[in-house]
């Protein structure tokens, strides 16, 4: 009976097309996409040569897209891709899978284009893809008794900070950027929660396979510290209470990371760019929270630095180690890392280093930003090209 029921589902896997058959298909490709159109557009706003037809001013829409917009999308492909795998239940394809992408796709065109749809439009139809994600997660996760129930819980709060960050763009609420604060926050917290299982474990992996010794440890109670200190301070940061203890936090939390890193031994990786890549995206988490205390306690830091460190550096190179690792596991190739996939990792880190680092540098700010743009976006193009037909097409062993 058993055998009956796998060659029933591999026959209704295999007779959709190929990127209905896995979340991580459709969202891994249209995430980077709409990344790459956002930084062109805002580069383009930025000059003055295009006007957005947006509610939002350019700055905001910019900042909006790729939290909200290009992040959850790649949220959305990863947490498809891996409550099938924490469950043993079917993943989540087909008509349903078609039912999230749409409304994806219909939030970023209805944000894109609120000033004539409607600024309240644009919200209702953002918040009813991320509510209908965390929804959908939360059901097969809550059906199998999962542990990961936290995770969930933390893409509905990310549904709440779009929203937030929908009604103070549109004057309904009178809060300080509280919306895109709790959303750089969130996904911090995710990379701190998700990061601190999968790159210790991937690394354990790697050394064995090359007969090292002194392999990373489970998480301890110095890994639990190190996490609840990370969400104290973000949390002060996000609401903008006690600067002087936000400061506090903010640098302790980046030793704390940065010593948490150290521990996993990334530098005996460094000749294995898919596992080297994960713990140089980590990095970026503790020299983003040593820049933010820094702007607060008012030395001559730019608070863009410690934000930009935290999003184009950690959020981004971390999403995409992730997402070149997933493509290749998850359609049946081998797990190596060609020179086109090192040049995505260069790319991106070498964009990030430059926009956090182009208020200190004597050049001119505008065209330092459009340079560290192509560099970051480039990085994203070469995704596209090398692991879209891997992400559209079917795996090549045959497989659903």
């Amino acid at each position: 009976m058993n055998s009956e029921a796998s060659i029933d589902r591999r026959a209704r896997l295999l007779a959709l097309p190929p990127v209905l058959r896995a979340g991580f298909r459709p969202f891994f490709f249209l995430g980077p996409l709409w990344a790459l159109a956002v930084v062109v557009l805002w580069i383009c706003a930025l000059a003055g040569q295009i006007e957005l037809p947006t509610a939002f001013d350019a700055l905001a829409w910019h900042r909006h897209e790729m939290l909200f917009g290009f992040l959850g999308a790649v949220i959305a492909g990863f947490l498809l891709t891996a409550i099938p795998n924490w469950t043993g239940r079917l993943p989540i394809a087909g008509w349903r899978l078609a039912m999230l992408v749409s409304l994806w796709i219909a939030a970023r065109l209805a944000i894109l284009f609120s000033a004539t749809l409607g600024g309240i439009t644009a919200m209702l139809i953002e918040a009813a893809f991320l509510v209908t994600l965390a929804g959908a997660c939360a059901r097969e996760v809550l059906v199998a008794r999962n542990r990961n129930i936290p995770v969930v819980g933390v893409t509905l709060l990310f549904a709440i900070a779009a929203t937030i960050d929908h009604l103070e763009n549109l004057g309904i609420m009178s809060t300080d950027h509280l919306g895109w604060r709790s959303g750089v926050s969130l996904v911090l917290i995710l990379i701190t929660l998700i990061g601190g299982r999968i790159i210790p474990s991937f690394t354990a992996n790697w050394l064995t396979k090359q007969g090292q010794g002194r392999l990373p440890g489970q998480a301890s109670t110095f890994d639990y510290l190190t996490i609840l200190t990370t969400a104290f301070a973000l949390g002060c940061w996000t609401f903008q209470v006690a600067p002087s203890l936000a400061a506090s936090l903010l640098f302790t939390a980046g030793v704390l990371q940065l010593a948490r890193l150290a521990r996993w031994g990334g530098l005996r990786t460094r000749s294995e760019p898919l596992v080297f890549v994960l713990h140089i995206s980590y990095a970026w988490l503790p020299i983003g929270l040593v820049l933010l205390g820094l702007s607060i306690v008012d030395v001559d830091v730019s608070g863009t630095a410690g934000v930009h460190a935290l999003t184009a550096g950690a959020m981004a190179s971390m999403v995409l180690s992730v997402m070149t690792r997933a493509t290749l596991g998850h359609t049946g190739r081998e797990l190596r890392a060609g020179p086109g996939t090192v040049l995505i990792y260069v790319l991106v880190t070498a964009g990030a280093s430059l926009r956090v680092g182009a208020p200190f540098l004597p050049f001119d700010y505008l065209q330092m930003i459009k340079f560290a743009g192509a560099l970051w976006g480039s990085a994203f193009l070469m995704f596209l090209i090398l692991y879209g037909p891997k992400l559209l097409g079917p795996r090549p062993d045959g497989r659903p």
